[in-house]
């Protein structure tokens, strides 16, 4: 019985998991369809719409009794972490300055670190948002 406890948090980050690398994968292809240009950016977006997420259920999860632990370690940890991608950034980076392309790699760059923290900001201020907005309501009815 005990291992079947301890069993079930590895399986809700695997599920996410998958999910999160098919979201990736599939976000990929659509952006590969129609984007022709050196600069990756399926990755960045990808990267991106991560961290907006991952900082918006964090801080909506923060919040006791709003989420089950269970949700909060199946999207953070497993559909986002396989969702984002640090190692491909890092390896498309890598990519561009052997091609001489170092502006694109600087714009690359600053776009994911500068982008990533503007959208986790907004994940967290979209969130803060809300749980404000929930308290109201609770509180007038």
């Amino acid at each position: 019985m005990k291992g079947e406890v301890a069993a079930v948090p590895y399986l809700i980050v695997g599920v996410g998991g998958i999910l999160g690398a098919l979201l990736r994968y599939l976000l990929g292809l659509y952006v590969h369809f129609w984007w022709q240009s050196p600069f990756p950016l399926g990755t960045l977006l990808t990267n991106l719409i991560g961290c907006v997420a991952l900082a918006w259920i964090t801080t909506r999860l923060l919040k006791p009794g709003s989420f089950q632990t269970w949700i909060r370690l199946g999207f953070g940890t497993g559909l986002i972490g396989s969702f984002t991608t640090f190692s491909t950034f890092s390896l498309e980076t890598v990519e561009l300055l052997k091609r001489d392309l170092w502006g694109v790699a600087l714009l690359y760059v600053l776009l994911s670190l500068w982008g990533g923290l503007l959208m986790a900001w907004v994940g967290c201020r979209i969130a803060r948002s809300q749980l404000q907005k929930r308290a109201k309501e609770a509180e007038s009815a």
